[in-house]
């Protein structure tokens, strides 16, 4: 290695030194992101069994498959859950030792959870097939729609910030962000019968509430009105409530902690909304004025 080489190479162990916040050598606690993502597929089986297998599932086969995956869920996902408790940096909820007996619980509590997960699933999937005429079969809305894939993510990610995970949910939903193009926080509450419709472009803070029998466009924000506090924000509710029976066309942003969508409310695309709506109302931008223009140059102006 030519002279040039090493000191390039120094360039950047000195940059290691100086920004030692990016930097995690020598560490045993760091979450492995690869097998975090090999946990969620082994989940999505789990949860839809028979779909995203190699093979055909038999049915005489199924409670030696279910263990199988249970058993390599439990133990890499109580390895990752140990690590996160032991790097978490601001941490009421973990403890600096016992890291190992504390995410067995966590662990064995998430998967107790499943068949709850699935009953929300399985309302999601309902919801997604009845308000899409486009959907020939539920099958193709499990094997093919992002919005399913992103939901499926997120109720995952969301039963562990419920447990207190650090860090595991986030890098689950922003995995799948990146996957389908839609960012669901997993500390939002969401209720059954979730429709995400189209979905690239949606996302959906931290704090944000959502009822039951809700249906959210492509491009729709459920955000923050501002967060120039920045970690000063933490913890508090920066993000709306949605009411149940709620349909929120596309491009529309709902933003502020203290806005609330009442009950059976319909937003019609491009709103700019920063105010509570009451139940029962429809609310519509005005369409803006078009303009026809006769196009001299055309060649298919007919004289």
């Amino acid at each position: 290695m030519g002279e040039r080489s090493e000191k390039m190479i120094q360039g950047i162990l000195d940059s290691y030194r100086e920004h030692e916040m990016t930097v995690r050598i020598d560490e045993e606690n760091i979450i492995n992101k690869e097998i975090v993502i090999e946990i969620i597929e082994e989940l999505r089986k789990v949860l839809f069994p028979g779909y995203f297998d190699q093979n055909r599932v038999r049915s005489e086969y199924v409670r030696y498959l279910v263990g199988q995956r249970i058993e390599f869920i439990q133990y890499h996902l109580k390895k990752q859950v140990a690590r996160a408790l032991g790097t978490a940096d601001d941490c009421d909820f973990c403890p600096r030792s016992g890291h190992a007996s504390q995410a067995d619980e966590i662990v064995q509590k998430f998967l107790e959870s499943i068949p709850k997960i699935r009953e929300y699933l399985v309302t999601d999937v309902q919801a997604a097939f009845d308000g899409d005429p486009a959907a020939y079969s539920t099958d193709e809305i499990i094997f093919s729609y992002p919005g399913i894939h992103a939901i499926t993510v997120y109720r995952i990610a969301h039963e562990l910030v419920v447990l207190g995970v650090p860090q595991i949910p986030r890098i689950m939903t922003e995995h799948v962000h990146s996957l389908t193009g839609i960012d669901i926080n997993p500390g939002a509450v969401i209720g059954k019968y979730f429709c995400i419709d189209h979905g690239t472009g949606i996302v959906i803070g931290e704090t944000t509430e959502i009822g039951e029998h809700v249906k959210i466009y492509q491009g729709v924000t459920l955000g923050a009105l501002s967060t120039k506090r920045g970690q000063l924000l933490k913890g508090e509710k920066r993000h709306p409530t949605i009411g149940s029976h709620v349909t929120i066309y596309s491009g529309t942003s709902v933003l502020g902690g203290e806005t609330v969508i009442g009950n059976g409310v319909t937003i019609g695309g491009n709103a700019f909304i920063v105010d509570s709506i009451p139940a029962g109302m429809k609310v519509n931008v005005k369409s803006p004025e078009l303009q026809y223009i006769r196009d001299s140059k055309s060649t298919f102006i007919q004289g």
